[in-house]
């Protein structure tokens, strides 16, 4: 008897192991069409993509990352705007209050002892840096989103797929960092991404999980992350960027791309995106109309928390304890009959 209860209860306790929250992730087709196309030499290595008041800015990365580009409507090169600090690989481009900022986070090597963020005023192109320290060592990042509050939202690129999410320690605003610092980071989650089977990116890469670029919504109530394949959309509550990527995505796939590692939205909700040459001839700015529509809002909350702070499925709980009745009546019945 009690060899049977202990054996139920195991069994109960294997089916109360908490499981993930979310089911994988389905890849929705959808139709992009040609913004504009990019001719201009110096945008070969385009890496990040933003806007202002409807004003398209754009950066290369490392050698080609001293200068930024203001586009036309056409993808003409309007004017350059010199960097104002000597960065060493900026990987992508976000706004926020008016100003340009550069993610000057790129580290193939992970050797860096900080990362930066360079600020830049759109108009006279004066800045200043930030410069970042990582709680855990360095990392290769070429993701940045600012929140509507204005804190920094950096995502690691990571071979595993399973990428870092850091701010500032104490959530601390673009506008409160210290210059030229370091500010000390804090990890606060992971973005896991699956390998997908959507073309594009380069060769001999499962670029379908390796975090490229990222932009909020000018309402702020979409994030995106993009691979060199797809791209995550999250529905944003009350501006929490961070609880966003820890949410469940909708997950689009991408125009094929050489090399894309550029993504921002447009004021209209539609989606850019753009990739760098790769050596070839650089390929035009894709757009998705209307992608901020594609999301779904986020589920009411659902009180799930154990004491211990996991989550577990309702329905596992459920046929768990069933299970374990089951058992413990089947073997107090057996032992009535013994006797």
């Amino acid at each position: 008897m009690r060899r049977s209860i202990w054996v139920a209860a195991a069994v109960g306790a294997v089916l109360l192991v908490p499981v993930p929250a979310s089911a994988k992730a389905e890849v929705r087709n959808e139709s992009f069409e040609t913004y504009c196309a990019p001719t201009d030499p110096g945008l070969e290595e385009l890496s990040g993509l933003t806007s202002i008041d409807n004003v398209l800015y754009a950066v290369g990365d490392s050698g080609t990352d001293r200068r930024l580009t203001v586009l036309g409507e056409n993808c003409e090169v309007e004017r350059w705007l010199d960097v104002p600090v000597d960065s060493y690989d900026v990987e992508d481009l976000a706004s926020y209050g008016g100003q340009l900022w550069l993610s000057d986070t790129g580290d193939n090597q992970r050797r860096r002892d900080t990362v930066a963020l360079t600020r830049m005023d759109p108009s006279t192109g004066e800045g200043e840096l930030y410069r970042l320290t990582y709680p855990d060592g360095p990392h290769d990042a070429e993701t940045l989103v600012i929140e509507p509050d204005g804190t920094p939202v950096i995502v690691t690129k990571e071979p595993s797929g399973v990428s870092g999410i850091y701010v500032p320690a104490g959530r601390a605003s673009v506008t409160d960092l210290s210059s030229p610092g370091p500010t000390a980071l804090e990890k606060v989650g992971e973005l896991p991404f699956e390998r997908t089977d959507t073309v594009g990116g380069p060769p001999f890469i499962t670029g379908s999980i390796l975090a490229t670029g990222g932009a909020v919504s000018v309402d702020g109530t979409v994030a995106a992350v993009r691979t060199y394949t797809d791209v995550y959309l999250f529905p944003v509550v009350a501006g929490d960027v961070v609880a966003a990527l820890r949410g469940d995505p909708t997950v689009i796939a991408l125009p094929a791309q050489p090399q894309g590692e550029a993504v921002a939205f447009a004021h209209d909700g539609g989606l850019l995106v753009a990739s760098e040459a790769a050596e070839g001839i650089l390929p035009p700015i894709e757009k998705l109309t209307a992608a901020t529509l594609l999301v779904e809002p986020p589920p009411a909350a659902v009180p799930t928390e154990t004491s211990s702070g996991g989550r577990w499925s309702l329905g596992a709980m459920a046929a768990a304890g069933a299970l374990l009745l089951v058992s413990i009546f089947y073997t107090f019945g057996m032992a009535r009959r013994r006797s």
